[in-house]
């Protein structure tokens, strides 16, 4: 609902801020004062495409600010938290610039935004009802939507029933191609298979054998050497020596009156620190003992793990995986036709449900087309639209998520004329009191969008005029509509009255917009009944319709 509209520079406005309010809000003034303006400059912070030339002559900026507050149910909430903005306090501040150039920029709660994202939140904020506009009841596009909100239709069986169909044919389609692609690489898959299941990798099997590979290589330059030190440490060498030395000395200990028992401990401790030397380095050789052909088969192994990695363009660890994969493939091949034809029976009841659904949901449709159509009939008389016809089409559509469906609402002029889209069928205020009548028959508890009548009172007065203001008055009720009327039997009817003017000061035009009071509002009324001369007639004639 919107709350507050301020403009800076824009047309014949250089500073306007106006409160609205929830009902019916009406604005008056004489013919060229600039009560379009106020909706032009609205559809601007709204994103709409309109007229180039919007900046006030001689400023450099133009702006215009529009504040709405948002129910807790309120569509716009859910615009908003798709594009990462806050609507959770329930005020939406739409903020857009101009330059005398063409560039314009635009916010949402402070944060820039591109236009687009203005038009598809102003969807859910505003219903403008003009001469020459293609949104609203106007945009056949939204007819389906309105005719099942009219009828209280719940569509979610046949989305639900549309999204198993989605996925039955692409579940038949992936196997479909995946079954093409098997059986044109049958052939490969099965020699591959043979050939990665013939050496049989195991996962971390290539660093293990890298590792033994280099510890081979590393063995085979430093064997000769240690084998050098085990001989020269052997019985034949310094371990006979030390042996000899010992039973020498042993011999004559008895007769050297203990000056021989250090030197003999030494030597034992010696010969027992050369054993564990010889053990030490025998170990050693015994580790980096490998014949020829143990070095060849490892080396082999290795080399055929990479090869065949390469090959495939894998990891070698995750050749058994790819393996798997083969042989899911090949498996496939065998299975696949009975799985084609489990899915082919999938989707065959996915598409019975569908139609079911599909044809429940046209069917409700068209009994609640036929509903509308005679209410319809029912407030076209009062509106001075007797003669004219509307009906509900509906007609076949691609099927969808919401059915297979199309509709238009149409209107006959007069009887016997072929009935056409509404916006071809009449102009003005005719075409407005066509959206006030279906409007009113669609009417149900919505999330608190604003409904703006432009000149909905365009050719007609007396009764007609005064069913028109008791119409919108009524749609007003609990909600929030914005009527530009030339009509006193409606701008009576209204809740809060502006009244928009045109003055020249400093060889400038402007216009300006004062909310009236109780008696400057009499007297607007009756400016509209008199003209500009308001005789004690027309005073008195405005004052019966404020108060009836």
């Amino acid at each position: 609902m919107l709350r507050g509209l301020s403009i800076r520079n824009m047309l014949l406005i250089d500073r306007l801020d106006l409160d609205v309010r929830p009902g019916l809000n009406v604005l008056t003034g004489e013919t060229g004062a600039g009560k379009s303006i106020l909706l032009d400059t609205l559809g601007f912070v709204l994103g709409w495409r309109g007229r180039a030339d919007l900046v006030r002559k001689g400023a450099g900026q133009g702006e215009v600010s529009a504040e709405f507050h948002l129910a807790p149910a309120h569509p716009a909430r859910a615009a908003l938290a798709d594009h990462g903005l806050s609507g959770e306090d329930g005020v939406l501040l739409l903020r857009r610039t101009t330059t005398p150039d063409g560039r314009k920029t635009a916010w949402v709660n402070d944060r820039r935004v591109s236009a687009e994202l203005l038009r598809g939140l102003s969807d859910t904020l505003v219903e403008l009802h003009g001469q020459n506009d293609d949104r609203g009841l106007l945009n056949t596009r939204g007819h389906r939507a309105l005719l099942d909100d009219f009828a209280g239709t719940d569509v979610s069986a046949t989305r639900r029933a549309w999204n198993a169909l989605a996925a039955a044919r692409e579940a038949l389609e992936t196997a479909r191609t995946a079954l093409a692609e098997a059986e044109k690489d049958a052939d490969f898959l099965r020699l591959s298979l043979a050939e990665i299941r013939g050496i049989d990798p195991r996962p971390g099997e290539d660093e293990k054998l890298a590792t033994a590979r280099r510890r081979m290589q590393a063995a085979a330059r430093i064997r000769e050497d240690i084998a050098q030190a085990a001989r020269a440490l052997g019985p034949d060498a310094a371990e006979g020596l030390l042996h000899d030395a010992t039973r020498w000395l042993e011999g004559v200990a008895d007769r050297a009156e203990t000056r021989l028992d250090a030197p003999l401990e030494a030597l034992g401790r010696a010969l027992a620190e050369l054993g564990e030397a010889q053990s030490g380095v025998e170990g050693c050789l015994a580790a980096l003992s490998f014949g020829p052909a143990q070095m060849e088969e490892t080396e082999e192994r290795l080399f055929a793990i990479r090869g065949l990695a390469r090959k495939h363009g894998v990891a070698p660890d995750n050749l058994g995986a790819l393996a798997e994969d083969m042989g899911v493939r090949l498996a496939a091949i065998d299975t696949g036709p009975d799985h084609i034809a489990r899915l082919e029976a999938g989707l065959k009841a996915a598409e019975h449900a569908y139609t079911a659904a599909a044809a429940a949901l046209s069917d409700r449709r068209r009994r609640a087309a036929a509903r509308l159509d005679q209410a319809m009939g029912r407030e076209l008389a009062p509106l001075r639209l007797d003669r004219a016809g509307f009906e509900t089409r509906i007609t076949p559509a691609d099927p969808g998520p919401d059915g297979a469906d199309a509709v238009v609402f149409t209107a006959a002029p007069a009887p016997g004329v072929p009935a056409g889209p509404l916006g071809r069928i009449a102009s003005g205020g005719e075409l407005s009191r066509f959206l006030l009548a279906l409007r009113l028959c669609l009417a149900r508890d919505g999330p608190g969008m604003t409904l703006i009548f432009d000149e909905i009172d365009r050719g007609v007065g007396g009764a007609t005029a005064d069913a028109v203001g008791r119409r919108l008055a009524g749609l007003a009720e609990g909600g929030q509509i914005l009527v530009v009327t030339h009509s006193p039997q409606v701008a009576a009817r209204g809740s809060h009255h502006w009244q928009v003017s045109k003055s020249v000061s400093g060889g400038a035009t402007l216009s300006r917009v004062r909310e009236l009071a109780p008696e400057a509002r009499r007297t607007e009324i009756a400016r509209m009944l008199s003209g500009d001369i308001v005789t004690p007639e027309a005073e008195a004639a405005a004052a019966a319709l404020l108060k009836r």
